[in-house]
């Protein structure tokens, strides 16, 4: 569950939390329904039971069947019954314990089907109210006297019927209802954590080129807001410290040209006097040229300057910087492969690659243009191991292996090339060769 989504969590949370409440409520409603009914059944049964037991102990009137839902009617002082009081109900069972005592007797069915003088039932032990036989009735019980009980039974299909419903509801309700919480809860949660979604949308967007940007902030007074406002002051932050340190490398590579340029010509003007020593200052002098200029070009690059594209052949570009290398190359160019770019720059990236192929190879470098646009430049020497693949292009750094070939350079070269692709908005990667380093360059 810890991989899910803020929003997911809480939806699952949300819904368990509901269902679990509902589950146990509705085992509760039921519980006291189901003795609510139960209850109400059998004091009905009770209820029934006592009119019957005073119907049966009061003289009977010469009168039609009695009822036994209605108050029982009793007859003068001293009257005499004139017939047996007949209870036409097949709920109700009589029963005697002492056969010598008058026999009261029930007669079932329409205008009933038991003669007067039968016995129903057997003598039997007394049930007491509420007790539930087998699963369909309650039973009530009355003496009548010491031989005689009256027992009337009260069907629980209705509560069994009432129950089934209720059952039936929360079987189909409960579940409409989790879903319709789950579905406002993912609502909820979302509208809740848009602008977070928007956040990081942004963060996502802005580069080290781009920190003028800055993420939405909600207009609610919340926690998101606090957020937002956080991250927009962190980035005011990182701008202005990006900002110096790109006007510190500029400023710095300014200040350097101008006196490298002042002693590299007297230098050249004191070859004459100390050739020697001219020559290997002028060497130190170059190398400084060189570093002062690949700062620069890495704080343009840095501080995001357009570029200045137009229509530019590939192949053309490369075999004009293969040719200036005094290295045999193995060319593979096919024609046609025109992009888009800076001609200035996309020629400063091939001569970074070619130079750093020569300086490593043994024999000779191999270049090849394709369609796609492609680029690759493969050496024969040692090649680069895969887990230095990308740390090659990160700025100053140089190999161990690089370092006792290397005359020149300060590990700016393929950096320098990867953040000019980049800015081309294309690829330049270090792909598997049977043999050597292989360069490979792609642009939209």
């Amino acid at each position: 569950m810890s991989r899910w989504s803020v929003r997911l969590r809480a939806t699952v949370t949300v819904t368990l939390i509901v269902a679990v409440a509902l589950g146990v409520a509705s085992a509760v409603l039921i519980g006291v329904l189901r003795t609510s009914l139960v209850s109400g059944t059998a004091d009905e049964a009770g209820r029934k039971a006592e009119q019957i037991t005073t119907l049966m102990a009061a003289p009977a009137q010469p009168a039609a069947p009695m009822p036994t839902d209605g108050p029982a009617k009793r007859t003068e002082a001293g009257a005499t019954p004139l017939a047996p009081i007949v209870i036409t109900d097949p709920d109700v069972l009589v029963t005697q314990a002492d056969p010598e005592m008058p026999t009261w007797t029930v007669a079932t069915g329409h205008g009933g089907g038991i003669a007067p003088d039968a016995v129903f039932g057997q003598a039997g032990p007394a049930i007491p109210i509420g007790t539930v036989t087998g699963e369909s009735y309650v039973t009530a019980t009355r003496a009548l006297n010491a031989g005689t009980t009256i027992s009337v039974r009260a069907s629980l299909a209705p509560t069994q019927v009432a129950l089934q419903t209720l059952i039936w509801l929360l079987v189909i309700g409960i579940p409409l209802l989790l879903a319709m919480v789950a579905g406002l809860t993912w609502f909820s949660v979302g509208r809740a954590l848009a602008p977070v979604s928007a956040i990081r949308a942004k963060l996502a967007d802005i580069t080290a080129r781009d920190l003028h940007q800055r993420v939405p902030e909600p207009h609610a007074h919340d926690e998101i807001a606090a957020l937002a406002t956080t991250v927009n002051g962190t980035l005011d932050r990182l701008e202005t410290a990006v900002d110096l340190h790109k006007r510190f490398v500029a400023d710095a590579a300014h200040e350097l040209r101008s006196p490298i340029a002042t002693l590299r010509t007297r230098l050249e003007l004191g070859q004459r006097d100390a050739p020697a020593l001219a020559k290997e200052s002028l060497t130190d002098v170059t190398r400084l040229q060189s570093l002062a200029a690949d700062l620069l070009v890495l704080a343009r690059l840095d501080a995001g300057e357009p570029l200045r594209l137009q229509e530019v052949d590939l192949g053309q570009l490369a075999t004009e910087e293969a040719v200036r290398l005094h290295v045999p190359m193995n060319l593979d160019i096919s024609p046609g492969v025109v992009v888009r770019g800076s001609p200035a720059q996309l020629t400063r990236v091939i001569t970074n690659l070619l130079v750093n192929a020569a300086r490593h190879c043994e024999k000779a470098v191999s270049v090849r243009v394709a369609e796609g646009p492609l680029l690759e430049v493969l050496d024969d020497g040692p090649g680069i191991p895969v887990e230095h693949r990308e740390r090659v292009f990160h700025r100053f750094t140089r190999l161990d292996e690089a370092r006792d070939r290397d005359a020149g350079g300060a590990g700016l070269g393929l950096a320098i090339a990867r953040e000019i692709v980049i800015a081309h908005g294309g690829t330049l990667t270090i792909e598997d060769s049977p043999r050597g380093a292989l360069f490979r360059l792609t642009l939209p």
